[in-house]
């Protein structure tokens, strides 16, 4: 009886699966570790084959239940760069989609091309995780590995090939890629420009679509039946928001993590410059999304430097007895500068209206106040190019404070649904590899599957005050953007 699906999410510091079966149960976890690399400033790779020998590691301890899996579906993060020689194997590490070193192949590619007709083809603005920048970066460095080069791909579509066989890609991947245009195909002139044979580029599958089946060797290996069925898979943070139950025209997920990140789910195609757009798993559906750069980074921070040695609930509970709007702070929390809506990395944290009056207390709740604002401003975006709220959730390992998530819904003025323990992509991949083998009929079905939740009511009184200090809030950056600029060149002069 093939009842059970397996789900495995390639992260930046570890490789996670899970065993579902057809009730939403998770019969096994697994986490195996991965290092981010950093050779040099500004940096950022990983090991390939430390992926895939994880991967194998996690297939064989689910061998038990071999007989039952129906598919398995692979997650991971986008868009990183692998290039992959003609035996099938990595020719370096791999560039994550992180990785900052093309700062004058970018300055290049904004120098020739027409920016809006780019943003109009692709949905993307000209930024450092495109695919192609980094590819010209290598044709320049690394000439001996493009030659040797048969096939690019990304994280979840390499782990794919080595399951299969079958070269592939993803949508999301090629569409974050920047050379994919939104309406489908390649794009010829991204492609010339740099340097890229179209045919590096393998065929592009949609994530419920089968790629192929276990091969024999990996199946001996693993202890797994030949011929499982694996589909193309997904961007991690799609099949997190898919995770959550995020199946809806006007869902938005926010998740509180180091960074913030912001999901929007729409069946309407209508870019914006201020946000990131990917197709959702879910056919016919798109996500809209933001990144703040420092969220739950920012409470760390003050934990470690700032907190006199206090944990993290005795500075909630110190924060609970101060006023909504910590008594006249606020803090703009642009700490390393920030990407969506403003995409500003020259930005900086500045706590305005500080006094002698205030205490850690305050500094603390106007840090869980700044990320409520960051994730309103996200929210104002999306109202102003004509989207509306439907669903609110809140997930992530930040949202398990309940004074955060209650400012959170007080400050931008929704009550929201609070997804406990929620194992996030490796689970919303399992659901697509269900749905492509007939275990689960519906997507919808996801709903049933997403563990325990609370609601989060907001309070109109507490929106009220907040409305206020979210309208200084937002006068901070634009009356100091031109002092940034000048702080930034200031720091360059040395």
């Amino acid at each position: 009886m093939k009842d059970l699906v397996v789900g495995i999410d390639v992260g930046t510091t570890g490789v996670k699966g899970i065993l579902l079966d057809r009730n939403g149960r998770i019969l096994l976890e697994r986490n195996e570790p991965c290092d981010l690399l950093s050779p040099k400033p500004g940096y950022a790779e990983e090991d390939p084959k430390i992926w895939w020998k994880n991967v194998l590691k996690i297939l064989k301890e689910f061998s038990d239940y071999g007989k039952r899996i129906s598919a398995i579906g692979i997650s991971g993060m986008v868009p990183t760069l692998i290039l992959i020689d003609k035996d099938g194997d990595p020719i370096r590490n791999s560039i994550q989609q992180n990785d900052s070193r093309t700062v004058e192949e970018i300055d290049y590619f904004k120098r020739i091309l027409d920016e809006e007709e780019f943003f109009k083809k692709t949905g993307n603005t000209i930024n450092q995780q495109l695919v192609f920048p980094k590819f010209l970066w290598l044709r320049k460095h690394e000439p001996e590995n493009v030659r040797k080069t048969r096939w690019i791909m990304g994280s979840y579509n390499f782990i794919n090939f080595k399951l299969t066989g079958v070269p592939n890609i993803e949508k999301n991947w090629a569409l974050e890629s920047g050379m994919w245009r939104i309406q489908g195909g390649w794009d010829d002139e991204i492609l010339n420009l740099a340097g890229i044979d179209p045919s590096l580029l393998p065929r592009v599958y949609d994530p419920w679509e089968i790629i192929g089946g276990l091969k024999d060797n990996v199946a001996r290996e693993t202890n797994l039946p030949s011929g499982i069925p694996v589909v193309g898979g997904s961007a991690d943070h799609i099949a997190s928001a898919l995770g959550v139950g995020m199946n809806r025209d006007g869902d938005l997920l926010l998740k509180f993590g180091g960074a913030g990140d912001i999901l929007y789910i729409t069946e309407k195609l209508k870019l914006s410059k201020r946000l990131f757009i990917d197709y959702h798993d879910v056919p016919g559906q798109y996500v809209l999304n933001g990144c703040m750069a420092s969220s739950g980074s920012i409470v760390k921070w003050f934990k470690n430097e700032l907190s006199s040695g206090m944990n993290y609930d005795e500075l909630t509970k110190m924060a609970e007895k101060i006023a909504v709007g910590s008594d006249g702070l606020v803090l703009l929390p642009y700490f390393i500068g920030e990407k969506t809506p403003i995409f500003d990395p020259k930005a900086r944290g500045v706590l305005f209206g500080l006094t002698l009056y205030h205490t850690k207390a305050h500094l603390f709740r106007s840090i869980l106040e700044s990320t409520a604002f960051g994730f309103k401003h996200h929210i104002d975006v999306l109202k102003d190019e004509g989207f509306q709220i439907k669903r609110v959730f809140m997930s992530n390992g930040g949202a398990k404070n309940e004074l955060w998530r209650k400012i959170v819904s007080d400050a931008i003025g929704y009550s929201a649904v609070y997804i406990k323990n929620n194992p996030g992509s490796s689970f919303g991949v399992a659901f697509i590899a269900g749905k492509s083998s007939g275990l689960f009929s519906d997507w919808r079905e996801i709903e049933r599957f997403t563990g325990d939740s609370e609601k989060v009511e907001f309070s109109k009184r507490n929106n009220e005050i907040y409305e206020k200090y979210y309208r200084i809030y937002r006068k901070i950056y634009e009356n100091l953007r031109d002092c940034f600029e000048d702080l930034y060149k200031l720091i360059q002069e040395g």
